[in-house]
């Protein structure tokens, strides 16, 4: 199977030290760690330290998420992806995720495409001088301005910025998106979660409704991350519940193990 990794939202409730135990516990190549929880980024641990405490238990610090309507730009946003940059360099980070905005505006057909090759023309030295890759999200909601990989491909190719930026691959925004290309070669992560509850129509599924992944899972995981990696793609696969009831769970890690394992066993049928 694919390296594994745990991004702090399946785990919301847990520390960031306990995000790190867990983590390693797992056996996972690394960890995603947020700042749109409600405690500080690393509990308001100095960056450098948490960077060596993940690095002290054989974890990567993936990426650091993330920039919001990063689609958006304005000096003020640049401000926000630099001060990220910087932490990220701190603590050895190796991406900083960029999340378009998902408010139904800027959504006319030129316009997604404009706003979105501004953004990452400016972002693209600020990367380059941190030494960071860029994390798109394409994010399948029908109000998002940047619903399909396929225009986040063009705009990276145009702007020659291959490799500087790649695609998180998020098998529920994918399905969301109603499938489309799935562009292994510039996907540098995937998020996985599951959405079991029979009664959701698609366009009726959200955040709150992803869950671990199981027999029950509606989401196609499994195909997905088959397809990808026939595709070629070696990184990781990382779990990004949103459900209160994963939240809630009184012991995650063995039921984040028991997903990872059905994950497995599907992924070697598959082959």
């Amino acid at each position: 199977m694919l390296p594994k990794a745990l991004n702090h939202m399946t785990v919301a409730r847990m520390s960031y030290r306990q995000l790190v135990e867990t983590a390693a516990a797992l056996g996972c190549t690394g960890i995603e760690v947020r700042n749109d929880l409600p405690q500080p980024l690393f509990d308001g641990m100095d960056p450098a330290a948490a960077g060596d405490l993940a690095r002290s238990r054989g974890l990567r610090i993936l990426a650091l998420a993330e920039v919001k309507r990063f689609n958006d730009w304005s000096p003020t946003k640049a401000a926000e992806a630099l001060a990220l940059m910087q932490i990220a360099v701190a603590c050895g980070a190796e991406a900083v995720s960029l999340i378009p905005r998902n408010d139904n505006l800027g959504m006319g057909n030129g316009e997604r495409q404009a706003n979105l090759r501004i953004a990452l023309r400016d972002l693209k030295p600020m990367l380059e001088d941190h030494n960071l890759i860029g994390l798109v999200e394409p994010l399948g909601f029908e109000i998002c301005a940047l619903r399909y990989k396929s225009e986040a491909v063009e705009a990276i190719e145009a702007l020659g910025a291959t490799g500087r930026f790649k695609l998180v691959h998020d098998t529920f925004h994918h399905h969301l998106a109603h499938g489309g290309p799935i562009y292994p070669q510039h996907t540098g992560i995937i998020h996985i979660s599951g959405v079991t509850d029979p009664d959701l129509g698609t366009d009726q599924m959200g955040d709150q409704h992803r869950v671990l992944v199981d027999a029950s899972d509606r989401l196609g995981n499994i195909a997905q991350i088959a397809a990808l990696t026939a595709g070629g793609y070696t990184g990781p696969i990382s779990f990004e519940a949103f459900s209160p009831d994963i939240h809630a769970l009184s012991d995650p890690a063995s039921a984040i193990a028991t997903s990872f394992d059905f994950i497995g066993g599907g992924l070697a049928k598959a082959a």
